[in-house]
């Protein structure tokens, strides 16, 4: 039975694993090493997490990556270890491609994996059924009408955090329970326009960091590179704006160009300085909230991911995170009473 990379991963932080993945490639890319010597580099991913194996021309599997093209789909067959600053890694591995029902199951992904995913989608759809702001909640329907098929399977970084298919619906939605919670702690906050500024923040990565319908390759689109996800989603909460029907909302205050500029501010500043991108720094208390939401959740999601990906240095001290440009500590764990107290 083939698991996936993320359970693999896991398990080879108490030692080797023998286990078999199955896996899209993403890249492969033929390299010559320091010693001359031609290899392969290997990129490839699955639902959960991504992997790069380098192939080296004394192997089998040498003469097999001569016949694989990038977006084939694949299996692993091997012992997996972690290899120190490399991350894991296998070896007395084989490479086969899959059969056609095979990869229809590797392109459905796990159960639990597509499980939260749905959840996390519903209760985005659910949590701004409730808002109160008709304009608001007018445009946020008619996002999910029109991207959500797409919104579903984008990722929300090519990297650093939830760097895989669906991601940014996981993220998307933790970062929108942290803002229900900010916002009923601060109700001088716009609940409304925080929670549609937590939807729309990085809408843009439709087009920067989404893989195919049949697919978990994070490729590059056109769009994504000429304007970045902070200008594609100006211009999509625009035109989603013009689509929605707002004569009846002349009277209301506040105006619906108000509420419209106020909402472009937040995806416009919700990296918080100009350095990290954000063509405008956060003026208002709810681009104060939204960035810091954003933030917490993507650091929240590396040192988690930090520990299952970086191998132990010293007893509860992990290797370097590098976007976080730390040496991750065993977290604390929760208060408990042993059950074998004496008298």
């Amino acid at each position: 039975m083939p698991r996936s990379i993320a359970e693999v991963r896991a398990a080879t932080q108490a030692g080797s694993e023998s286990a078999e993945i199955h896996v899209q490639i993403e890249e492969l890319r033929k390299k010559d090493g320091s010693n001359g010597k031609p290899f392969w580099e290997m990129k490839m991913r699955d639902a959960s997490d991504a992997l790069t194996l380098r192939v080296w021309t004394d192997t089998p599997n040498f003469r097999i990556c001569e016949t694989l093209a990038n977006g084939d789909s694949i299996g692993i067959q091997g012992e997996f270890y972690q290899n120190g600053a490399y991350g894991m890694d296998s070896k007395r591995w084989e490479i086969r491609k899959l059969q056609a029902g095979e990869r229809d199951a590797l392109f459905e992904g796990p159960a639990a994996v597509r499980a939260a995913i749905d959840a996390d989608y519903e209760f985005l759809v659910t949590t701004v059924d409730g808002i109160s702001d008709p304009r608001l909640k007018a445009l946020a329907t008619r996002f999910f009408e029109i991207h959500g098929s797409r919104f579903k399977r984008a990722a929300a970084a090519r990297v650093h955090h939830h760097a895989r298919r669906g991601g940014l619906v996981n993220h998307t939605a933790q970062m929108m329970r942290s803002g229900l919670a900010v916002a009923q702690a601060y109700p001088q906050l716009n609940a409304d326009l925080l929670a549609a500024g937590i939807l729309f923040h990085d809408v843009g990565k439709l087009w920067e960091t989404c893989p195919p319908e049949e697919g978990f390759s994070i490729g590059h689109e056109v769009h994504g590179e000429l304007m970045g996800h902070i200008s594609i989603g100006v211009e999509i909460v625009n035109a989603l704006w013009r689509d929605i029907p707002k004569d009846a909302w002349q009277d209301v205050t506040p105006s619906s160009e108000s509420v419209r500029l106020h909402l472009i501010h937040l995806i416009l500043s919700h990296h918080g300085e100009l350095e990290f991108g954000s063509p405008i720094t956060p003026k208002t208390p709810e681009a104060l909230a939204l960035h810091f939401i954003d933030n917490l959740d993507a650091r929240l999601e590396m040192i988690s991911s930090g520990y299952a990906t970086s191998p132990e240095i010293a007893p509860g001290i992990h290797d370097r995170i590098r976007p976080l440009n730390i040496n991750p500590i065993a977290p604390l764990a929760g208060f408990s009473v042993s059950s074998s107290g004496s008298g």
